[in-house]
């Protein structure tokens, strides 16, 4: 009954968010490898081999990976927010709700 109430209150499942999460983290991680030095780079700091990177991509915890990354480098993360039409605020609350964290809303 308590899920009922919250979906009509207008605030998605935790499914939902995930999904949603997952979606914006497969989007970073095509943003990262549509440019061979930005792959590159996260290839070398992530340790994975390009080979190895469609299997990851299934992987809850390497999408949790592409947010942290993008969350480290502040260029990249604004260059992706605004290539997305997204807030940057949108993509630490999808890292959070990866994590399994409640996402802060302002």
């Amino acid at each position: 009954m308590k899920r009922a109430r919250q979906r009509e209150a207008g605030k998605p499942d935790r499914g939902a968010q995930q999904a949603a999460a997952a979606e914006l983290a497969i989007a970073a991680l095509t943003f990262i490898a549509e440019e061979p030095e930005r792959l590159g780079r996260f290839l070398a700091l992530s340790g994975i081999g390009p080979e190895s990177l469609r299997a990851a991509a299934r992987d809850g915890g390497f999408l949790l990976g592409v947010l942290d990354y993008l969350l480290g480098d502040e260029s990249l993360l604004l260059t992706f927010a605004e290539q997305a039409a997204i807030d940057p605020a949108d993509v630490a609350a999808a890292r959070d709700v990866l994590a399994g964290e409640t996402p802060q809303v302002s």
